[in-house]
């Protein structure tokens, strides 16, 4: 008989990339463990164990392979990350190590065996940070920057041991020492990590806040008796009263009462929904009116909101990466480096007739001039102006991941509540027959006060002006349906189409005697200027997308006006992200939203962009965050500081690699002299930095 199997999650600290993660589910599956997933976005591995194993075994095996386990609970200590502790421990040998450029010969800085111990803790820290992902770029045979950092770095390491070793005592031998080109490398580079680090706001908060909501106190009624029980301790069936302003702790069924339900996290839908009995309710749903009692139908993991959960954590985990441009450049400039390393030897060897030792030193010098510094610069600088000048205008970019992937977006998906909109309704269209039309509306605001509905308010508000008191009689609301009052001997009613069939299609009728004098249309308020930024970005060859869960009708008709490409109405999460995932596979794509049923769609999109308002879970699922809730401006300046810092990029690399483009022919022919090598290495770096911060400064929006 089969054991029966439980799944088990473990929180992993120190993966600093997706290869770390790919490399634990790797080993874990080789364990003979099934199911097994390692989100590296959360930090998370999850697998299943049948009751023979412990979760300590699994601890154990990962513990192993040199990562951290994080207890559930535990508090977690704010310290310095790994790449700071590694950066900041090289700089304190590189510094002295360096300054040696500047003391004249015969100084005690000088000391080739000094300048090896020196060297030497930042040579082993540069191999092991950059050791393990080169490895891992080989082994999938294309090699990324790291591949020639460590190259780089290893061939000045090793070439100044030798120039020590061979020429120790003579004048000749400075010209063969580069041990501080090798701690240069490394801890520029490590520099260039620790920019980037700092910029980048951890996502692995994103699944605790979206499950916070779930920790909500239930009221289950018992034999006629209210107690109080943890949302991990209902049961299907059990009985739960829900009142005015409360949480829905998980999803059920109404079996007494009625409510006014605020399901736009879950749904979209603006308005709240009315229901009463046998009608379906949303664990993590609000009521904003009204008391109800719900049996539990579905508990712990099987609600909707723990299937949203799972659905943002696999969209993390399966979401596109797109190969960083320095990576790209690496995967062509490393072996086409080593190529002319090792043609220089034979060449130089059999076709100059070169000693041995002499076509080897060409080799390694080509090797030592080929020095990644200032491509190892070229990102990271970038990214961190690109970042900070992104910042300074409020929008938020968590890495330079998240810049690269700016620049490549084609298509962006705008949610419609909250994002487009600013979540309060309007009268847009009002229509008085036969009728005055002042005297309507100060009907309309006498009667809507007696109703605590969302749009009764919003009616309330755009009729106060010039309204007056009327003495009212008989006030009946039908939830739902329609709110009526007679004044005088006349009986007004408000309400949907229920209480007047015609083909028009109008939000609110408004009835005297039950003939028909006024129709209201209400939409949700557009934010400012939220028409000239979609013009915008359709004039810059943006293709738009509107992805909502409210109505059909309403999302049509916000389209037309705001003149987005194509429409989907009344999507569920679920749908949310099929729909999003189909437009990733055909070309990069943005999705923009700000509610627990878009972090999915968020998590899964090229580039997910929340607001500053928007739900914790949404911002934290999010790559890119707008902090100006009023309108949408900052979006497509998100978008130009992304191209720009691409552009920069590019141009970074381009003066990298012109370094390279003329120190290594000549390197390869024997006429570089080293110090020229050093020089020209160092002018490199400092034009990358340099045009880095030209970013900064230059006009993009």
């Amino acid at each position: 008989m089969k054991n029966e199997s439980k799944k088990v999650k473990i929180q992993i600290e120190g993966m600093t990339c997706t290869n770390c993660a790919a490399g634990i589910k790797k080993h874990l599956i080789n364990k003979g463990l099934e199911d097994v997933n390692v989100n590296f976005s959360t930090s998370e591995a999850s697998c299943n164990i049948d009751a023979s194993q412990d979760q300590n075994d699994v601890e154990n095996i990962i513990k192993k392979l040199g990562y951290s386990i994080i207890k559930p609970n535990k508090e977690i200590k704010k310290r310095i990350s790994k790449v700071e502790r590694y950066f900041y421990s090289t700089l304190i040998f590189t510094l002295p190590l360096f300054s040696h450029m500047f003391f004249p010969e015969g100084s005690f800085i000088q000391n080739p065996i000094l300048q090896f111990f020196l060297c030497l803790p930042v040579y082993l820290i540069g191999v092991t940070y950059f050791g393990k992902s080169a490895w891992s770029s080989l082994k999938t045979g294309i090699p990324n920057m790291d591949v020639l950092i460590f190259i780089g770095s290893s061939a000045a390491f090793f070439y100044s041991i030798y120039g020590w070793l061979i020429f120790g005592g003579t004048a000749e031998m400075h010209h063969y020492l580069f041990f501080e080109t090798t701690a240069t490398i490394v801890t520029l580079v490590l520099l260039g990590n620790v920019l980037e680090h700092k910029s980048v706001q951890k996502t692995t908060t994103a699944i605790g806040d979206l499950s916070s909501i779930q920790e909500v106190i239930a009221k289950i009624e018992v034999n006629g008796i209210i107690k109080e029980v943890s949302f991990d301790d209902i049961k299907v069936g059990d009985i739960l009263a829900v009142n005015s302003g409360d949480k829905i702790p998980t999803d059920g069924i109404i079996v007494s009462g009625s409510a006014y339900i605020d399901e736009s996290m879950i749904t979209g839908e603006s308005i709240p929904t009315n229901k009463s009995k046998d009608a379906n309710v949303i664990g993590g749903t609000i009521i904003t009116d009204g008391n109800v009692k719900i049996k539990a139908s579905k508990v712990g993991s099987d609600t909707l909101l723990s299937q949203i959960i799972e659905l943002v954590k696999n969209a993390q985990n399966n979401k596109p990466n797109i190969q960083k441009l320095g990576d790209q450049v690496s995967a062509v400039f490393v072996p086409v480096v080593l190529s002319i390393a090792i043609l220089t030897f034979f060449i130089g060897h059999y076709y100059f007739s070169l000693s041995t030792q002499e076509a080897l030193l060409r080799g390694i010098a080509v090797l030592v001039i080929s020095c990644p510094c200032a491509m190892g610069l070229a990102t990271p600088t970038a990214v961190m102006v690109g970042i900070g000048r992104a910042a300074k205008n409020g929008i938020l970019i968590k890495g330079g991941d998240s810049l690269e992937k700016l620049a490549s977006i084609k298509s962006i998906v705008f949610d419609k509540t909250g994002t487009l909109t600013t979540g309060k309704f309007i009268v847009s269209n009002f229509n008085a027959m036969n009728e005055d039309e002042e005297k309507i509306k100060n009907i309309i605001f006498n009667i809507e006060q007696h109703s605590s509905h969302p749009i009764a308010k919003s009616l309330c508000s755009a009729f106060k002006e010039n309204s007056s008191p009327l003495e009212l009689n008989n006030i009946i609301e039908e939830k739902g349906v329609s709110i009526s009052a007679k004044i005088d001997e006349d009986l007004y009613t408000i309400g949907s189409s229920n209480i007047h069939l015609t083909d028009e299609k109008h939000d609110l009728f408004v009835l005297k005697n039950n003939k028909l004098i006024a129709t209201l249309d209400i939409s949700d308020e557009l934010k400012t200027n939220t028409d000239l930024v979609i013009s915008s970005l359709n004039k810059t060859g943006y293709t738009t997308t509107l992805l909502s869960g409210d109505k059909k009708n309403k999302c049509d008709k916000l389209s037309i006006e705001l003149g987005i490409t194509t429409t989907f109405s009344e999507q569920l999460p679920k749908d949310k992200i099929a729909k999003v995932e189909e437009l990733v596979n055909q070309y990069p794509t943005a999705m923009l939203g700000d509610g627990i049923n878009d972090a999915p769609a968020l998590a899964k999109a090229t580039i997910g962009i929340s607001l500053g308002n928007a739900t914790q879970i949404a911002i934290q699922s999010a790559d890119v965050v707008l902090l100006n809730n009023e309108n949408l401006e900052q979006l497509p300046q998100a978008l130009q500081v992304g191209k720009h810092t691409l552009l920069t990029i590019k141009q970074n690399l381009f003066w990298a690699f012109s370094y390279n483009l003329v120190a290594i022919p000549i390197a390869f022919l024997g006429f570089l002299n080293p110090m020229w090598a050093a020089l020209f290495m160092a002018f490199s770096d400092v034009i990358v930095i340099g045009n880095s911060i030209r970013l900064r400064y230059k006009k993009i929006f």
